[in-house]
């Protein structure tokens, strides 16, 4: 269809087969059984895999796991997202702000800057696929006594140096999230090689409920209604954005990040267990993780090509985006129904109303992140864009 819309995020990966699927569990409630997602990480992986309802139902779940006291400090990267945060805040810790580097992720050099007495974890993040320098990471968390954590968010299927990431640290955490690797709307897993961690991260699990059967329907709505409704409304941008937002309010639909986590609190539907349905259609899109990943590197030559970027090796990497550091090209590109703002930018906690004092980030200390937030458009790589749709996007730059 010509100049159909395009965007970065809002479900980008759904294909037909997980339309299907979501309709069938939507009146099949019956069909709500153990995915296997579980047992296809920790194959995937060679780990123990506990699922949960979010990346941040994970990472809170590996911090209380990890017998921290409070005030204990976790060093983390800015240009990152409040749901990183939230989990450090929640168990009483205080996260510690380091910059980046031209790669998006943490700057070996002001971590070591940033390093105290009180400090314990270093949370590392692989920035939109793109795997951190984890030879020197590690060499600071092994020099300072540091427990490495790895947010594999981003990442899921990315290599450094042959090795999967994920695997460099005590443990990892991975998110299902409407826009990442691979989808079930919400949804998340945590793994670990460390048998003592893992058993409490279980213990954990097992403590936490499941979502109700509400917020379940709610996910489970979501691939329909976005390609069904949603996305065609989008032809007229204002008029997607009304129906979006109405689906939102009525409760048909739920937000990928809520107002409590922009001022550090967590909602009452964190932290729980994976439920059932999401796990079968997190597993339907794990198994097409190397196709997606594939398509995902073809979108981004494309781009590297038209702008020269990238002369360094991209092995490894899965390009979830392609960064562009650019002025302001997204009103220019929404009246051609390129919707390329996918709310990584404009501060260096996203979503951009994230209140940064509640983050306990002070404005100025990290300036390269506050730098790449203020320029940053993402542009898509996901499965459903096509070549003529990535000449569209070149054409407009």
């Amino acid at each position: 269809m010509k100049n159909r819309p395009v965007f970065t995020s809002l479900s980008p990966n759904t294909e037909k087969d997980d339309i299907r699927l979501a309709l069938k569990l939507l009146f099949r409630p019956d069909l709500w059984q153990e995915s296997g997602i579980e047992k296809e990480f920790s194959l995937l992986f060679n780990s123990q895999a506990y699922a949960f309802n979010s990346g941040r139902s994970a990472w809170l779940a590996i911090l209380k796991s990890l017998c921290l006291n409070p005030g204990d400090e976790v060093l983390v990267q800015a240009f990152t997202c409040n749901a990183a945060i939230n989990p450090i805040l929640a168990c009483n810790l205080n996260p510690i702000y380091v910059d980046c580097d031209d790669t998006f992720n943490m700057d070996v050099n002001d971590l070591k800057n940033k390093l105290s007495y009180k400090s314990k974890v270093v949370l590392v993040q692989h920035t939109f696929g793109q795997p951190a320098d984890m030879d020197n990471i590690a060499k600071v968390c092994q020099e300072h006594k540091l427990i490495l954590i790895e947010d594999c968010a981003h990442s899921l299927g990315a290599e450094y140096q042959e090795k999967p990431v994920g695997t460099f640290g005590k443990a990892s955490f991975f998110s299902f999230s409407r826009d990442k690797v691979i989808s079930s709307v919400y949804g998340g897993m945590a793994i670990t090689n460390d048998l003592n961690l893992g058993n409490r991260i279980k213990l954990f699990q097992e403590e936490c409920d499941h979502p109700s059967v509400f917020w379940t329907i709610q996910q489970l709505l979501h691939p329909v209604l976005v390609n069904y409704i949603i996305i065609p409304c989008y032809y007229f941008p204002w008029l997607g954005k009304i129906i979006l937002n109405f689906f939102q309010i009525v409760g048909l639909l739920s937000k990928s990040v809520h107002k409590k986590e922009k001022r550090g609190e967590f909602p009452n539907y964190f932290p729980k267990k994976l439920p059932k349905a999401l796990g079968l259609l997190a597993l339907n899109q794990l198994k097409k993780l190397d196709r997606f990943n594939e398509h995902r590197q073809k979108i981004a030559d494309l781009y590297a090509k038209e702008f020269g970027f990238f002369q360094k090796s991209t092995k490894g990497r899965i390009f979830l985006k392609f960064p562009l550091l650019s002025k302001d090209i997204l009103n220019e590109a929404r009246k051609k129904r390129l919707l390329l703002d996918d709310g990584w930018r404009k501060s260096p906690i996203v979503p951009l109303d994230t209140n940064l004092d509640m983050m306990r980030y002070i404005k100025g200390s990290c300036p390269e992140a506050e730098k790449i937030s203020n320029m940053i458009v993402n542009l898509p790589t996901h499965i459903n864009i096509n070549e003529q749709e990535v000449k569209r996007i070149i054409d407009l730059l």
